[in-house]
């Protein structure tokens, strides 16, 4: 799927729509956002109140189940694609892109949707007192 989307955008080389209520979400994005010293990315919380009017064609509960990310050139790619693609564009992690190759991904891609599924309760398990019958505050 490829859409249009702001010049202010177009700077950036992915933008990631994340989850803003899930901490180990927000974790790793405040990582990468101090690892971007390139500005490669921008980041956009799913959860803001103009969301939906700024970006209608991202659909927020599919985008909670599983990361959604834009390229500059409109394409929107998911789950660990986002992440890879993220963390290689900061130039850490490289290591991920091993999750991309044919056999590999599809486990990968399996445990991905795991945790995505399950990240609330996986950040309580962790000691993260802000999640709550997952719904998480920071």
């Amino acid at each position: 799927m490829t859409t249009t989307f702001s010049r202010e955008h177009k700077m950036h080389q992915l933008t990631v729509f994340f989850d803003g209520q899930c901490p180990l979400c927000t974790r790793e994005i405040a990582l990468l956002k101090q690892l971007d010293t390139r500005q490669r990315l921008h980041f956009e919380d799913i959860h803001a109140t103009d969301f939906a009017y700024r970006y209608p064609y991202i659909d927020v509960v599919s985008a909670d189940k599983r990361l959604h990310g834009q390229l500059a050139n409109g394409q929107i790619i998911t789950g660990l694609d986002v992440t890879a693609k993220a963390w290689g564009l900061v130039g850490h992690h490289r290591w991920l892109q091993i999750l991309r190759w044919p056999v590999i991904r599809w486990f990968a891609d399996l445990a991905y949707m795991f945790f995505a599924r399950f990240r609330h309760p996986i950040a309580r398990l962790f000691g993260d007192k802000s999640c709550q019958d997952d719904n998480c505050k920071l």
